[in-house]
């Protein structure tokens, strides 16, 4: 059984609890996707709540429990929305007979049900309930047309079941249940890709002390490196100085400097299909840094810069067989400088998101787990409305999976895949 934190790990998970004797077991399914390290927010149904507590859920999530659909205390009544909005995907679990009905009915009758139809996440329903309910042909007809939407089904399983029947019905263990639903992550849109992704700040140092940086905290590109694994692709993270975990699955090498990151792509290039440079590099570096530290002695200091080099340019240069996406961090004029950026480096696509004051929704993005992204291409572009990095992510690899396609169609011959090796380091020290 694949281990769930592999796709679980940061995630959030809304968990929706409805009407069945089975809802004791949710408790146990919100421990579990917990310790695969999800954060998880739940929503019961009235019809959940005859059978157990939300002081249950609320001891064993760390939240509050959402039951009622018009809350004025809820984000001013629109509750259902910023729900659908913080989740990365949603598991309903026990899903009654009752809320399949009206889920396949696009009703919004109550909290769960509103949620569950204003949310483009993920969506998984396990069923419980009694087994000739479960081979009903109406409730045969609303599986068939949830499964047609999209929406997964985990289960049901067969045994012994409370009301003295037995056959299929029962809904799936929890940890079993956990992990299938992780697996909703793993789309295999990259599988036997290698990738390349660059991440967080440089630093070009001034002298041993001191050194010239950026706001960068690094986690869009550790969330694209995340999603490119869960996505089946072989992926390496070249990262700058940052105080992150390495995705599961990712080979991380460690960096400071622009020049080094520079080296480290180059030679991670062999065999690799997609280059994504999401790294904020530096692109000055004082010119002639200092052997020793630098003593306060004067009233002004000048520094001579000198450009670092271009690694997103000299990559595609060297590789047009490849892939290459870039990133445009702007304070003004987003299309203008994205769109110039993507024919100046001769690349195929550019995530484009305004930063500073421009950005006041994503808190300035810089640090942020949320942000927006606007994507072009040569002759297209797409908008990714602010949600989470980690959900910016998988859409983004989403899009860049449609667009190598197209890319492919035109170069037939696709770099060939090299194994990868070990984690490397460069000897860099984590900040706070």
């Amino acid at each position: 059984m694949t281990d769930p934190s592999r796709f679980l790990a940061g995630r959030r998970i809304l968990l929706g609890v409805t009407g069945s004797i089975a809802a004791y077991k949710a408790g146990e399914v919100v421990r579990r996707l917990r310790e695969a390290g999800a954060e998880v927010r739940v929503i019961m149904t009235a019809g959940a709540g005859e059978f157990v507590r939300p002081l249950t859920f609320q001891a064993l999530s760390g939240h509050p429990v959402h039951r009622d659909l018009l809350d004025e205390a809820a984000e001013a009544g629109m509750g259902h929305i910023e729900l659908a909005r913080w989740a990365d995907a949603i598991l309903v679990a026990p899903a009654s007979a009752d809320f399949l009905a009206r889920l396949a009915q696009g009703r919004a009758d109550d909290l769960l049900a509103a949620v569950c139809l204003a949310s483009a996440v993920p969506l998984a329903v396990a069923p419980a309930m009694n087994a000739k309910m479960w081979a009903s042909p109406a409730t045969a007809d609303n599986v068939r047309t949830l499964g047609a939407r999209g929406v997964v089904l985990l289960g049901p399983d067969e045994g012994p079941q409370a009301c003295g029947d037995t056959g299929a019905g029962r809904l799936l263990a929890p940890e079993t249940l956990v992990a299938r639903f992780g697996e909703l992550f793993a789309s295999g849109l990259l599988a036997g890709r290698r990738l390349v992704i660059t991440a967080g700040p440089t630093r070009e140092a001034i002298d041993p002390v001191r050194y010239l940086s950026n706001r960068s905290s690094g986690k869009m590109g550790f969330q694209l490196a995340r999603a490119a694994a869960e996505a089946g692709g072989q992926v390496v993270l070249i990262s700058g100085p940052v105080s992150l975990e390495t995705p599961p699955g990712v080979e991380r090498v460690d960096v400071e400097s622009a020049q080094e990151m520079y080296e480290a792509v180059l030679a991670a290039l062999p065999g690799t299909a997609i280059f994504i440079g999401a790294a904020a590099v530096a692109d000055y570096r004082p010119a002639r840094p200092a052997a020793a530290k630098i003593k306060k002695t004067a009233e002004t200091l000048t520094l001579e810069l000198e450009r670092t080099p271009d690694i997103l340019a000299e990559v595609k240069a060297r590789r047009p067989d490849l892939f290459c996406v870039g990133f445009a961090a702007e304070t003004d004029d987003l299309e203008r400088h994205a769109r110039d950026k993507l024919v100046r480096k001769g690349i195929d696509m550019v995530a484009a998101n305004r930063v500073g004051p421009a950005a006041p929704e994503a808190g300035g993005v810089f640090g942020s787990d949320d942000n927006a992204l606007h994507l072009f291409w040569p002759g297209g572009e797409a908008s990714l409305p602010l949600a989470s990095k980690a959900r910016l992510a998988r859409q983004l690899i989403e899009h860049i999976a449609t667009r190598l396609e197209a890319f492919h169609a035109a170069r037939p011959e696709p770099a060939k895949v090299v194994p990868l090796g070990g984690t490397t380091t460069a000897g860099m020290q984590e900040v706070e």
